[in-house]
């Protein structure tokens, strides 16, 4: 099987607060670690009631002190809403105290609505920077030249792994284009996956950072002893994204039984599309369905996320998954 890693949207249960969402998290990565999963990342959203993650480099940092080998990262963070020059720090921060264990994804949303966009002073109107602001970023993370007269310090020298990150051929160009490896978002947006991966191989031009393309796909396992349990425990991504696609953004709801068959269809086509690349079920479903993703797709490697309300049932889902996939 190709490597396994884990995208930790920090979920916060309805019921709980943001610490215990992040407790959470850092247990979750700390029993990753211990199954042998590649990387664990999290990703910045604001305006989120029930995603803990927003300051990402300060939720990794919580994290990566509780965790001695997995490689720890952003998937990610949103570029458009920060200097270039902070990322560096922040993240040259993380690899100087975690030598060889950090990544940086980076993604051209704003992860936010427009009321958070404007909190954070990011223009609604500006032109679109992020190639340059991806190149500058990665300029930071190079050795010193002699009389340079901007140095990130802690950063400079660091050479910490960019991941271009999307959910359309956008990304795809670029990450080609700059010879990066390229994580698209399958788990919630689907639709441009299979033309993005060719896209990507057809045009990647070898770097000094990677010499051949590297594709990382999302995908929602939801894993349990049964694959009636696994179910119950994908209804709270279900209404999770009926609530949200409908203006109504909440804590992760707790899962209702048979809430399958209570969907309105203009509901359900929607669930259709965006968690079309989603594996729910038993132990056997699952082997299945994550062997069928990866034949069909190619992919080099999976990043899996699974918002489950119950943190125990969360790490069980990861712990199912990692026992069929040897």
């Amino acid at each position: 099987m190709i490597p396994l890693s884990i995208l930790d949207l920090a979920p916060v249960p309805e019921g709980q607060n943001v610490g215990q969402a992040l407790a959470n998290s850092r247990d979750l990565a700390q029993h990753a670690e211990a199954l042998g999963y590649a990387r664990y990342w999290m990703a910045e959203h604001h305006n989120m009631p029930g995603i803990a993650s927003a300051a990402t480099a300060v939720s990794l940092a919580h994290v990566a002190y509780g965790t001695t080998r997995i490689r720890i990262g952003a998937g990610g963070v949103m570029l458009p809403n920060h200097a270039p020059y902070l990322i560096a720090e922040q993240f040259g921060t993380l690899a100087a105290l975690h030598p060889g264990r950090v990544d940086l994804g980076l993604g051209r949303a704003p992860g936010s609505d427009q009321n958070a966009a404007q909190a954070m002073r990011r223009s609604l109107t500006q032109e679109d920077d992020f190639p340059r602001d991806v190149q500058e970023l990665m300029e930071y993370f190079h050795p010193a030249q002699p009389g340079q007269a901007l140095r990130a310090v802690p950063g400079e020298g660091l050479e910490v792994p960019i991941w271009i990150l999307g959910s359309s051929t956008y990304g795809a160009q670029l990450a080609a284009a700059l010879g990066l490896p390229y994580a698209f978002a399958s788990h919630f947006a689907p639709a441009q996956m299979h033309d993005a991966m060719a896209i990507y191989r057809e045009r990647f031009r070898p770097s000094a950072q990677l010499a051949a393309p590297r594709v990382m796909l999302g995908i929602n396992v939801f894993a349990a002893d049964t694959d009636a349990e696994a179910r119950y425990l994908f209804s709270s991504l279900q209404q999770a994204f009926i609530n949200l696609r409908t203006g109504r953004p909440g804590k992760l709801p707790a899962p209702i039984d048979g809430f399958d068959v209570q969907i309105h269809p203009r509901a359900r086509q929607m669930l259709d599309q965006s968690l079309s690349c989603a594996v729910v079920g038993g132990s056997d479903t699952v082997r299945a369905g994550v062997a069928a993703f990866v034949a069909r797709t190619g992919a080099d490697e999976l990043m899996v996320t699974a918002q489950i309300w119950d943190h125990a049932a969360r790490k069980r889902s990861f712990e199912i998954l990692m026992n069929v996939s040897d």
